[in-house]
């Protein structure tokens, strides 16, 4: 059951990952600034987890990238690109929507337990 359970989880909170680092990147976002926002907002989301996703954003003209090699430390900000705003707001529906639907379902289950 744990094991099931555990691939539920991550098929969710796959999904989820995705529009929050969407959500983030409409001003440019290098990785710990990233990491730092999404954890201000209660996103724990690991590093391991952050650049295979944003590398995967990218691939799918979601997301550009470019070096900032002005502080003595590069740093590679990422940001939505038009297509990716687009994307992300139809992405942002659809998330509203579903939860909506998936509150008011379980609601209802609450509402016939009792």
């Amino acid at each position: 059951m744990s094991q099931l359970l555990n691939s539920l989880l991550t098929e969710q909170r796959r999904g989820n990952l995705t529009l929050a680092v969407l959500s983030q990147l409409r001003t440019p976002q290098y990785g710990y600034s990233l990491v730092k926002r999404l954890e201000d907002s209660g996103i724990t989301i690991e590093q391991s987890t952050l650049y295979p996703l944003l590398r995967r954003l990218e691939k799918k003209d979601l997301v550009t990238s470019s070096w900032d090699t002005s502080e003595s430390r590069p740093r590679k900000y990422y940001v939505l690109s038009d297509y990716g705003e687009g994307v992300f707001q139809i992405l942002k529906e659809e998330w509203k929507k579903a939860t909506n639907e998936l509150f008011r379902l379980l609601e209802e289950e609450n509402n016939e337990m009792d």
